[in-house]
């Protein structure tokens, strides 16, 4: 929480910030949206958008797994649910309920690695009292104990039920070895015990080091004008206190440590009646080499099409039914991860061919001209789609706000029809070709039995 100050002194930092916010820069931004960062620190896009006649709040946190030691694991998400509970001006979760209706809101937060967002949709006209509400939650949460006896079992319920899927329990395994120890730095949904055993004060605690103006995103979007939504930000929140500090800077994300080996494992589970393979490296950061984010996401698409030689290599022959390969555009290290659902009775050969594929991902020949112009066209056609729902916009802005930068998120499709054959053999030699990785197969103790996946699922 952040600590109450005399009067003298928080008007002395609100001059201070005041001064930071007038030369702060201008973010590049597309056509019909606006930007200004309030004298406390909180930056405010509004997005003019009147499709319908709706408006969209959402705040966006700098928080989630990446600022989780392991005694915080998954009280970032715990957050989020206590979020929609009690708070100064709706001191029980159903007055807070009750406000929603009245407002017809439809309402929802989201908790990931690298950013935790709370959103609310209403009539246009309700655009004030909607950041009264938003305003109320943010800055004025009350932890009460029997809320959190009530949600602690809500929030590890969904670890549970996670945990019932064997495609978690393969992806949760690989993510433990390509991590190491700082595991929770990249898993939101956290640790049972942690997770049952939070206190109102752990809350506090995290509101108090990322819940500040200075951390957070304030969007604004639908039918609404900008100058008007701009005022009525300032007039709501000009009154939550900032530190001047950022919070990520003074609590740092440690490095995380380059994988230097080879790491399979074999996971036997009865709940596995289908069998799955995973592989995974450590990719790109954008701090370090925005420019691989990009191309990752490129040459993902490529080896997506049908016409790919890994689709045509393991689909099409029938050796999988399914591989999709991702990258996770992050600030700080992204996985990069290939899913393949195999043929159960030909695990080896899938697995043979899969490991062939990957040897020749940098060869020039891999994939065509065309694919790759095919691939830039696909994503371009996937930017377009996402933006015509205005509710959507606010998310897709504060991911990148978050991960990359406003300019970042701008910039994004038309880098992407930038990127040459040269830049993703940059991204391919950094990240995948020779690098280490983990392998991670997950079948049934009684499909073993024939498959004897441990005999070849191994490191050579």
């Amino acid at each position: 929480m952040i600590p109450k100050l005399i009067k003298q002194l928080a008007l002395t930092a609100a001059g201070a910030l005041c001064s930071f916010a007038a030369l702060a820069q201008q973010p590049r931004l597309p056509e019909g949206y606006f930007w200004k960062k309030l004298p406390n620190g909180l930056e405010v896009v509004v997005i003019e958008n009147s499709k319908v006649p709706l408006a969209t709040i959402e705040i966006a946190v700098k928080n989630g797994a990446y600022t989780e030691g392991p005694e915080y694991s998954g009280l970032s998400h715990l957050f989020e649910h206590m979020f929609f509970k009690a708070n100064k001006d709706y001191p029980n979760q159903e007055k807070f309920l009750k406000r929603t209706q009245e407002l017809g809101a439809i309402w929802n937060g989201t908790t990931n690695v690298e950013r935790v967002n709370y959103y609310f949709t209403f009539d246009r006209d309700s655009l004030a009292q909607g950041l009264k509400f938003m305003n109320a939650a943010i800055q004025f949460p009350i932890y009460k104990e029997e809320d959190m006896q009530k949600e602690r079992p809500v929030v590890d319920g969904e670890f549970q039920r996670a945990e019932s899927d064997p495609g978690f329990q393969l992806y949760f395994e690989v993510q433990k070895k390509l991590w190491g120890d700082l595991i929770t730095r990249k898993n939101p949904i956290g640790i049972h015990e942690v997770i049952n055993t939070a206190t109102p004060e752990k809350m506090m605690v995290i509101k108090g080091k990322y819940y500040i103006p200075n951390n957070s995103l304030l969007t604004i979007v639908g039918d609404v004008k900008h100058e008007d939504a701009f005022k009525k930000a300032e007039d709501i929140f000009g009154s939550w206190q900032g530190t001047g500090e950022d919070p990520i800077k003074k609590y740092p994300i440690p490095p995380f440590k380059p994988l230097t080996k080879n790491e399979y494992f074999v996971k036997e589970m009865s709940i596995a009646q289908t069998p799955n393979m995973e592989f995974a490296w450590q990719g790109p950061s954008y701090l370090t080499d925005s420019a691989s984010t990009v191309a990752a996401d490129v040459f993902s698409t490529i080896v997506g099409l049908n016409s790919s030689k890994l689709q045509q290599a393991l689909v099409d022959k029938g050796l999988a039914s399914g591989v999709y390969v991702g990258y996770q555009t992050s600030k700080y290290t992204g996985p990069i991860d290939i899913s393949i659902t195999p043929n159960p009775t030909k695990l080896k050969e899938c697995y043979d061919e899969f490991m062939h594929q990957v040897s020749m991902f940098g060869n020039a020949d891999y994939y065509t001209d065309e694919q790759l112009t095919d691939a830039k066209a696909i994503l371009l056609r996937a930017s377009i789609r996402q933006k015509e729902k205005p509710s959507s916009l606010a998310s897709q802005l504060s991911f990148y706000w978050c991960s990359t930068s406003l300019d970042f998120g701008t910039d994004i499709d038309k880098n992407y029809q930038k990127v040459t054959r040269a830049d993703i053999k940059k991204y391919l030699d950094t990240y995948i070709t020779g690098k280490p990785m983990v392998a991670g197969i997950i079948i049934s103790p009684e499909a073993n039995k024939t498959a004897k996946a441990g005999t070849y699922f191994v490191s050579k």
